[in-house]
């Protein structure tokens, strides 16, 4: 993705190809657990984002008949591409994973290397990885070689400030025939606090030719120019910024076209989205499961509106999805009428 000029001229804006599927635009939902679930990625996708990859799914076969994992495992409805991120330390165990999402439905395996949680760290997974460059290769060669579909990795900075090796990794990626690359602009043990920073992806976009993604504090479409324009990526990873706003992809994509600033969208069409979400929510997980998960996409929705605190003092309180939809749908104005609810 090639950033509008300075001065605000509109410029090229090509797709990103990862192996035979165009990514247009080149802007990609970032897989965050508990988050990015079907209801979300679909409404993303439908407000610009290129690609919506799914929640990281664990490669233990032990755990994938968990109503967590079955639901993470459901593309029903999903427009295509459609890419699987896994995550595990053991190549063999992550071939097998591969295969199996493969013959369920995914175009893409995406190989998590940079989740920072602590649960996920001390089993030798997620960024834990990026402190044993021959397991990378391993893992790497090994997925690659299982399914016949593009395989992406993600990634962070390093280990530490003292363990940046975001480069290296890279080229073992591409050496092992990784289709593209997500680096987030943080080290491990940053987590997710500071500031992002920009020199390592750029430093991995010039060492290799794959198509590199530029992750990391990307909330508005002037920082998305900017973050192109320091760093050379081919296209941008956008996670916290689009909790609670999907619609930031296509904010994005009109600003780097040309130039212009769309303006924000009204109350009322805010919370007609949200209502689609939440119906999708009830759908995927049955009426009480999906009324808890979706208070906090309300909370986030609701952050910056009129009578916020008021408002969710009461829809986090509230058990049912009728009641729950009719006050959401109230407060953003759309009256008390509710839309179809899944039983």
């Amino acid at each position: 993705m090639t950033p509008v000029a300075a001065g605000g001229e509109p410029c090229e804006n090509p797709p990103m190809q990862i192996g035979p599927h165009s990514i247009e635009p080149a802007l990609v939902l970032a897989p965050m657990a508990g988050v990015t679930d079907k209801p979300f990625r679909q409404l993303c996708r439908r407000l610009g984002a290129g690609l919506a990859p799914s929640e990281m799914l664990s490669a233990d076969p032990g755990l994938w008949d968990t109503p967590k994992s079955r639901a993470r495992m459901d593309h029903r409805g999903e427009s295509g591409p459609i890419s699987v991120q896994i995550a595990g330390y053991d190549p063999a165990m992550m071939a097998n994973a591969a295969r199996h999402n493969v013959a369920h439905g995914a175009d893409i395996i995406d190989i998590n290397m940079g989740c920072p949680a602590k649960k996920v760290c001390k089993r030798d997974a997620g960024s834990a990885l990026m402190r044993d460059e021959p397991l990378v290769a391993g893992i790497l060669e090994a997925v690659v070689e299982a399914v016949p579909v593009p395989v992406t990795l993600k990634t962070r900075t390093g280990w530490c400030a003292e363990h940046r090796n975001a480069v290296r990794i890279a080229q073992i990626a591409e050496q092992a025939g990784i289709a593209a690359i997500a680096i987030h602009g943080r080290t491990r043990d940053q987590k997710y606090n500071g500031l992002a920073e920009y020199d390592t992806i750029r430093a991995v976009k010039n060492a290799v030719t794959i198509p590199v993604f530029a992750n990391g504090d990307v909330d508005s479409p002037q920082k998305a120019q900017e973050v192109l324009r320091v760093t050379g990526a081919d296209g941008l990873l956008i996670g916290r910024a689009a909790q609670g706003r999907p619609w930031i992809f296509r904010e994005i994509d009109h600003f780097l076209r040309t130039g212009e600033t769309l303006p924000a969208p009204p109350s009322g069409q805010i919370g007609g989205w949200l209502s689609e979400h939440l119906d999708g929510l009830y759908t995927l997980y049955g009426e009480r499961r999906g009324v808890r998960v979706a208070r906090k996409h309300i909370g986030w929705y609701a952050d910056g509106h009129p009578d916020q605190a008021r408002f969710l003092k009461t829809a986090m309180t509230l058990e049912s999805a009728r009641e729950q939809l009719a006050a959401v749908r109230g407060y953003f104005g759309l009256g008390c009428g509710v839309a179809a609810v899944a039983a």
